[in-house]
């Protein structure tokens, strides 16, 4: 199975991007693991709520292939520890899944054709995150449960 990450916007944090290109490298003895940023829309500030979820889903469903299974991470999604987030990725890995997507949204959310399109919705807390925290936040749990599914010492119960 591979994985893929698709996120709006690029990271600006130095630090951010240095942890998350350590759990990238770590993620990738485990899984092909890529991530793909899309570019911010332009003349945003110009644009409605509905005008800009509508520009940037149709950029991220231009990035799907059909045989991909996208999974949103959404605030209304649900809510797994690590150890039912790796029993999910093994799932996912029996199905015979080929590409799993998850994607991070633009500030607004995601319009309504991606959610049409995604097979599930994951939340990573109850909490309000940065767009750029996040992205560190599912690259580590991607990390974390392999190591769980490969019972190996990274994770502490």
């Amino acid at each position: 199975m591979n994985i893929k990450l698709l996120a709006i916007g690029k990271t600006d944090n130095k630090e951010l991007q240095t942890l998350m290109n350590d759990y990238m490298k770590r993620l990738s003895f485990y899984v092909k693991f890529d991530m793909e940023i899309i570019a911010d829309i332009k003349n945003a500030k110009n644009l409605s709520e509905a005008q800009q979820k509508q520009k940037e889903g149709e950029l991220i469903l231009s990035k799907i292939n059909p045989t991909d299974i996208l999974i949103l991470l959404d605030e209304k999604g649900k809510e797994f520890t690590s150890v039912g987030f790796a029993d999910e990725l093994q799932k996912r890995m029996n199905a015979g899944i080929k590409t799993l997507v998850f994607v991070i949204g633009g500030p607004y959310g995601f319009s309504e054709e991606v959610y049409q399109n995604a097979k599930g919705k994951i939340s990573l807390s109850k909490m309000t995150f940065s767009h750029q925290m996040i992205r560190l936040f599912i690259i580590e749990q991607l990390y974390r449960g392999f190591t769980i599914l490969c019972n190996e010492p990274y994770h502490h119960q």
